[in-house]
């Protein structure tokens, strides 16, 4: 079983979480809140996010590179990962 899979409900409510910032930061524009609030909303958002993100890099490489049934596994793991953090440090 996946990591994502076992981890489905903590994972979910960290996004459900996420989503209600979003919420918070839609509700913060429409009724015109100044805008050091809005960027403390969005502060946290993106840590959050972050969160999120470490939290599944770090199963990812346990349960696909480090415990990997075999090299051509883990090497595809490495290379999933590889791309990710491409996109993730632009």
């Amino acid at each position: 079983m996946s990591h994502t899979v076992r981890e489905k409900t903590k994972l979910l409510a960290r996004v459900r979480r996420l989503k209600g910032q979003l919420e918070a930061v839609e509700r913060a524009l429409e009724v015109e809140t100044p805008c050091g609030d809005i960027l403390q909303l969005l502060a946290s958002i993106r840590g959050a996010l972050n969160g999120l993100t470490g939290e599944v890099m770090e199963d990812h490489l346990r349960e696909h590179v480090l415990l990997a049934e075999s090299d051509a596994d883990r090497l595809r793991a490495v290379d999933e990962l590889s791309a990710v953090l491409r996109t993730y440090v632009r």
